[in-house]
């Protein structure tokens, strides 16, 4: 009976002990459960670069970049080089058949030559031959009115004997009256022997002639096609022989040590670029090397490129040398800021509420919601303006998955 009672009062005792033990436990998990366990980061200053990539394709810059265009219907008689070479201003490059070019030259030379004989005539009273009819007329009219003159001064003293009439003295004089007048006919004709409308005339179709010519001119020289400055041609579409229509693309070439880059940013990155800023490139052909340059235009619109919006960047290259092809597409990275002592806390610090941004700030055991202003970011970082000061502690998030926020208590920081 007593050996009963003894095994009933240990599994009585045994049992008071479990139910402690599970309300100490239930206990404890009340006081614990509310705090959330968090992993939290320093803010702190460091080094900051902030970039923004994007693609783009190269392309010579427009002062050393030329192309030829067929002037007219015809065959390439000469080609002069190969796609690659290098060559020097004013070499030929290429030539066309020209034939039916330079008859029209002929031609439009022939009608200039008429045109200026026409006007020079024009303004120097008329031909050679009939300057010097003019000369000679006006030459007889002088001889013939200084022997009127004689014979009237020869009558005159005459009649005062009265050996000549009046009437014979009066024909005197009137054939006199009549030379002066043929001279200054004569004299007339000779500095004034065309009118304002003959000399517009003569003009207007001088200028015609000039301009056909120079027209004429510069169909020769564009079927004999030069380089206008010094560089490589790296485009040639046609072959020798080849039949080409007016228009068509002859040849392209540029000077490849000064090339640009057509980036195309997105819409939402535009407003952190600016003039001047250093910028990136690489190409996939050349893994092992990267290029140089700076943003030289900045965009004025936005345009649909693919299926993005986006703002077209002129990079200007400054290590090109001649070895970044045209049209070749390339990766593009701008380095919009380079702080080397920012204020900054991790990215994932960060939250944002209707455009606010802000940060869980710890303080003391729980956590306390505090806005913020942002400056430059990059993947990890975050520059902080206004908000926070060196050495506040920021919550990252929680280490067991709960949701973290204002006033929430925290059991450690980790």
């Amino acid at each position: 009976m007593a050996t009963a009672q003894k095994r009933g009062s240990s599994r009585w005792i045994w049992v008071s002990v479990g139910i402690g033990l599970i309300v100490v436990f239930y206990f404890v998990r009340i006081a614990t459960r509310s705090k959330v366990p968090i992993r939290a980061a320093t803010v702190g200053r460091s080094a900051l670069r902030s970039t923004v990539p994007t693609n783009g394709v190269v392309e010579p810059q427009p002062q050393v970049f030329f192309e030829a265009h067929a002037p007219f219907p015809g065959l390439i008689k000469v080609l002069y080089v190969h796609e690659g070479e290098k060559v020097v201003k004013g070499t030929l490059l290429l030539s066309m058949d020209d034939t039916d070019a330079r008859a029209r030259l002929a031609t439009a030379l022939a009608a200039l030559s008429t045109a200026q004989s026409s006007y020079s005539a024009i303004v120097q009273g008329g031909t050679q031959a009939e300057r010097l009819s003019l000369g000679g007329e006006l030459s007889k009219a002088q001889i013939d009115r200084d022997q009127a003159q004689h014979d009237l001064d020869a009558l005159k003293k005459l009649q005062l004997t009265g050996a000549a009439s009046a009437s014979e003295v009066a024909a005197a004089q009137q054939r006199l009256d009549s030379d002066n007048a043929a001279i200054a006919n004569l004299q007339q004709r000779k500095t004034n022997s065309y009118d304002a409308g003959d000399l517009g005339r003569a003009k207007a179709a001088l200028e015609e002639a000039q301009a056909g010519y120079a027209a004429a001119q510069q169909v020769v020289n564009e079927a004999n096609v030069r380089a206008p400055f010094a560089g490589t041609v790296y485009l040639i579409p046609h072959s020798r022989t080849e039949y080409v229509n007016q228009g068509d693309l002859l040849l392209e070439m540029a000077d490849l040590s000064k090339m640009q880059v057509r980036a195309y940013f997105d819409e939402p990155e535009i407003g952190k670029l600016r003039l001047g800023q250093q910028v990136t490139i690489q190409w996939d052909a050349r893994p092992d090397k990267s290029w140089h340059g700076h943003i030289a235009r900045i965009p004025s619109t936005i345009i649909t490129y693919t299926t993005r919006n986006v703002g077209e960047v002129l990079v200007t290259i400054d290590d090109a040398d001649n070895d970044l092809l045209p049209n070749t597409n390339v990766r593009v990275t701008a380095l919009v800021a380079n702080e080397p002592n920012a204020l900054n806390i991790p990215r994932e610090a960060l939250h944002t509420e209707n455009g606010q941004p802000f940060v869980y700030q710890v303080k003391g055991d729980r956590l306390h919601r505090a806005p913020v202003v942002v400056g430059n970011l990059n993947l990890t970082q975050v520059e902080i303006v206004r908000g926070l000061k060196e050495g506040d502690v920021v919550a990252l998030g929680s280490t067991n998955g709960q949701p973290i926020g204002d006033d929430v208590p925290i059991s450690e920081v980790k």
